[in-house]
């Protein structure tokens, strides 16, 4: 798998699982899925970085997203 894929991957699924950590607070509910996905999302994330150290800053975040969504739709 490309680095730059599992990077966006990683954020994409750490994003998507604040609205399912506040669901599960505010119906009383344990957040364990969760909490298994956010920690997937920051391996994830912690992955590409430790093989390409360097490589990603937030101010490139939106040009490797739309370079990824071009990879995998062109």
């Amino acid at each position: 798998m490309d680095n730059d894929f599992v990077m966006v991957l990683g954020v994409l699924v750490g994003a998507l699982t604040a609205p399912a950590l506040v669901s599960s607070f505010s119906a009383g509910r344990s957040p364990r899925a969760a909490i298994i996905a956010f920690v997937t999302g920051g391996a994830l994330v912690s992955w590409a970085v430790y093989n390409q150290p360097n490589s990603y800053s937030v101010d490139g975040f939106p040009d490797l997203f739309v370079s990824v969504v071009k990879q995998l739709f062109l």
